[in-house]
Formats: structure tokens, C-alpha cells, sequence
């Protein structure tokens, strides 16, 4: 059983990383093996222990796992050198940004997982299709936009729903969340 250890943040804080960041890569293959109907739209697993992250890390720690997440993902679908890297990259770095802003804003007892899913998929899409606007589809991205938005908000939402779930439920985040005492 993970728990914080007594005494020592920076080994707790390191331990956390690499845990989280293998998770990221380990949710990222299993994503890989569901079908897309756009190379780039994703169901957004591999965001998960991002949103967990945002309570537990400071903000230079949480952007070494945003990175990790997103070498991995690349490097798990070798689309590193490719324009879906582009995208994933884009959507992941502000929808994390956005997450970890909404989970530490002074408002954030009033927000729960939920809402910082659906706001995290929403800008993740949004950016995607801008890119996509841009480089791919021009005008015609109108058409794959709402398809898009609405299986972003969708699986915000169930992603928000899982994590407020293990959030009330695992010990080992309640030891761990910034600002605990252990």
C-alpha cells in the first residue's frame, strides 16, 4: 500500500512522480487500444492522474508530469514527429494548466472534479480544433465540431465522476494532497 512517508516530502514528492507519471503511460496504452474516429480526439484517460495531480504537486512538479504524459503518449503511438503531436501536445498543456488552476484557485471548495474535467476537455478540444481549423479542415471543422465538443464533455464528465470518487474513497490521496499533515 502506497502512503506518504513520515518526514520526508522530497522522497514523497519524487515517489508520487514517477507513480503518477507510470500511470499516465500505462493509461495512455490503454487508450491507444480503443478506436478513434479522428486520429486526434482521444477519450482523455491518461488525463486522470493528471487531475490528481493537481492537488498533490507544486506547479513545477505537475508540468515534469504534463511532459512526461506527453513524451510517453507520443512515443506509446508514435506520433512524435507527427502534426497529431502537435495537438496532443497543444490540448494537453493548457487544458493541464487550466485544471491545475481551477484546483488551486481560491474558489476550489467550490468546484468539484466534475467541473474540472468537463473545463479541462472543453479547452483540450477547443485548442484541437483551432489547430485543426488552422492546418487541416479550414472552414469544415464547423462540421466535426459538435460530435467533438460533445464527447469531450462526456468523458470530462466521467473522468470528473471517477476521480471525485477515488479522491473521497483512497487514503493514499488524502496523505498526500498539499498541505496535509503526515
Amino acid at each position: 500500500m502506497l502512503t506518504a512517508l513520515p518526514g520526508n516530502p522530497d522522497a514523497n514528492l519524487a515517489r508520487n512522480l514517477r507513480m503518477l507519471g507510470a500511470f499516465c503511460l500505462f493509461l495512455s496504452a490503454i487508450e491507444y487500444m480503443i478506436p478513434k474516429p479522428l486520429p486526434f480526439m482521444r477519450i482523455g484517460l491518461a488525463n486522470l492522474p493528471l487531475m490528481l495531480a493537481c492537488n498533490i504537486f507544486p506547479l513545477r512538479s505537475f508540468l515534469v508530469l504534463v511532459c512526461v504524459k506527453i513524451m510517453g503518449q507520443a512515443l506509446i503511438t508514435g506520433t512524435l514527429f507527427s502534426y497529431i503531436f502537435l495537438f496532443s501536445m497543444t490540448g494537453t498543456f493548457l487544458s493541464a494548466l487550466l485544471m491545475y488552476f481551477l484546483c488551486n484557485a481560491p474558489w476550489k471548495n467550490r468546484i468539484t472534479f466534475i467541473g474540472i474535467g468537463t473545463a479541462g476537455a472543453f479547452i483540450s478540444n477547443l485548442s484541437q480544433l483551432s489547430l485543426a481549423h488552422v492546418f487541416i479542415f479550414r472552414g469544415n471543422v464547423f462540421y466535426i465540431a459538435p460530435p467533438f465538443l460533445a464527447a469531450g464533455l462526456v468523458t470530462g464528465i466521467v473522468l470528473g465522476v471517477f476521480c471525485e470518487v477515488f479522491t473521497r474513497k483512497s487514503v493514499w490521496y488524502r496523505n498526500n494532497i498539499k498541505g496535509s499533515s503526515v
